[in-house]
Parts: C-alpha cells; sequence; structure tokens
C-alpha cells in the first residue's frame, strides 16, 4: 500500500491521505473545489467546482501513475438535485468519449460553500 500525494491537489484537511494505491488500483479520497495553491474555495457555482475537484482528481492520479483515462468508478456528491445538469456537462466535457461508472447523490457538507465532491478509482 503507497499514499500518494501532489501538490496539484489541496492537502487533505484530516485524518486521510489524498489516494491510496494498492497493486494496480489507485484510491482517490473525495476532492472539493480547494485551490491548491491557496487552500480557499474557487469562486462561481457548481461548474468551477466541479471543473477544480476534477482538476484536482487528475493531479493526484497523475503522481499515482495513471490519468483520467483509467477511471473505473467515481462517485459524485452534490449539494442540491437542481446542480445536476450543470454538474454533469462539466464532468462529461472532463471525461470525454471515456465513461466511467458512476454514482450521484444529493447530500449535505459540512461547510456551506462546497457544491460537488468526487472521488475515483483508477486502474494504472
Amino acid at each position: 500500500m503507497k499514499i500518494i500525494k501532489s501538490k496539484k491537489a489541496p492537502e487533505a484537511i484530516g485524518p486521510y491521505s489524498q489516494a491510496i494505491a494498492v497493486k494496480d488500483l489507485v484510491f482517490v479520497s473525495g476532492m472539493i473545489a480547494l485551490d491548491p495553491a491557496t487552500g480557499k474555495m474557487v469562486s462561481g457555482g457548481v461548474k468551477e467546482q466541479t471543473a477544480r475537484a476534477l482538476a484536482s482528481m487528475k493531479g493526484v492520479l497523475k503522481a499515482a501513475g495513471t490519468s483520467e483515462k483509467n477511471v473505473l468508478k467515481t462517485t459524485v456528491f452534490i449539494k442540491d438535485g437542481s446542480m445536476y445538469k450543470d454538474m454533469n456537462e462539466t464532468y462529461a466535457k472532463f471525461f470525454g468519449k471515456h465513461k466511467p461508472a458512476r454514482a450521484t447523490l444529493v447530500t449535505g457538507f459540512p461547510r456551506e460553500d462546497i457544491l460537488v465532491e468526487i472521488d475515483a478509482v483508477a486502474s494504472r
């Protein structure tokens, strides 16, 4: 088991790792829209937050020796179901023709400014 760290994603803000690699699998923790350079939430709505969370995930995957093209499954947590369409458009652009398995849940977050969180499992 190897702990994965990337400066292209925000540091873990709790007792967890950005990702863990085990053999050919990488388990990426939930990424929210914190700017890794400032530690602050990006401005804008769910589209901007989705893009930042996915960019962080991409940085962690790269540090693990893989990419978004090898993502097997994601889980997307959104604050409000009305945000689904905008989140989904940004998500679809990010992955392009690659379509990993996915679950999407509407949920509350410990911080009111969090609109989306995305975790992933990838192969490498």
